[in-house]
């Protein structure tokens, strides 16, 4: 029996991309951010979510991604609080387009010495068909190891 694992997928840009549904604790609606002074660039600020003072991340000035700039249709994916060392956390993404379960054999693992620096788990292949050339194509989705960069958010502000 083939594994499957469930991914919320997304994009940045023109790119599509993909967590771990277990650490997506919810995903809400663009709201006013408030900016945090002298707070590094990829922190957007924060936000009151129903009571909650939520730290605000933008996974695209972090991770050094082209973005379409602010839009209507901006998520925010807040993070269960275990992602973000019990930290109230949400990344700021241009789109979330739905959660799709990937069978393990779709998935392309990359070699370490890449998936260390950029923080990517692996490659998901998606709608695998034959192009007219012969040439077997499908769509990929860059799978982001994001507890990887909350350890590493969070070590860099200990600081």
């Amino acid at each position: 029996m083939v594994t499957t694992i469930d991914v919320v997928e997304f994009e940045i840009g023109s790119a599509r991309y993909a967590l771990d549904i277990q650490i997506a604790r919810e995903i809400v609606e663009m709201i006013p951010i408030t900016r945090v002074p002298r707070a590094p660039a990829y922190i957007a600020g924060i936000i009151n979510l129903r009571g909650e003072i939520t730290n605000i991340i933008d996974l695209k000035t972090l991770l050094g991604l082209e973005s379409r700039g602010e839009s209507e249709v901006q998520k925010i994916i807040v993070l269960v609080s275990e992602a973000a060392n019990g930290s109230n956390v949400g990344i700021i993404v241009d789109d979330v387009n739905s959660v799709i379960q990937v069978p393990e054999t779709d998935i392309e693992q990359i070699d370490d010495a890449v998936s260390n620096e950029a923080y990517v788990k692996g490659i998901i292949k998606i709608g695998e068909q034959e192009s007219s050339d012969g040439k077997s194509k499908s769509d990929l989705i860059i799978w982001i190891d994001i507890q990887k960069i909350m350890r590493e958010v969070v070590s860099n502000a200990d600081m």
